[in-house]
């Protein structure tokens, strides 16, 4: 199993903004084959260290990510995702 999970800092950190983001990732949900899990989550302190969108993704193996980072719909998160945040990070791990 991996788990891929990436914290996103938005430009625009208004409530509005980030329930807009966080949904663009939840669409993702159905739309990508061996993506097994998506869970997104919007951080609830709004301290200014914090980061603003917490995404959580599964899949059986190291082939499923590389055909989720490719897959035209991700690719259309990323577009958007590009335009939206300040800054992310992201770390893969096998389970």
């Amino acid at each position: 199993m991996i788990t891929h999970i990436v914290l996103f800092k938005l430009k625009d950190r208004s409530p509005e903004s980030v329930a807009r983001t966080a949904q663009v990732l939840r669409n993702l949900e159905g739309k990508i084959e061996g993506l097994l899990s998506i869970d997104v989550g919007t951080d609830v302190l709004r301290s200014e260290r914090s980061f603003d969108i917490a995404l959580t993704t599964t899949f059986h193996d190291l082939d499923g990510l590389q055909a989720y980072q490719v897959h035209p719909e991700h690719q259309k998160v990323i577009a958007h995702m590009n335009e939206a945040k300040d800054v992310s990070y992201s770390v893969d791990y096998e389970s």
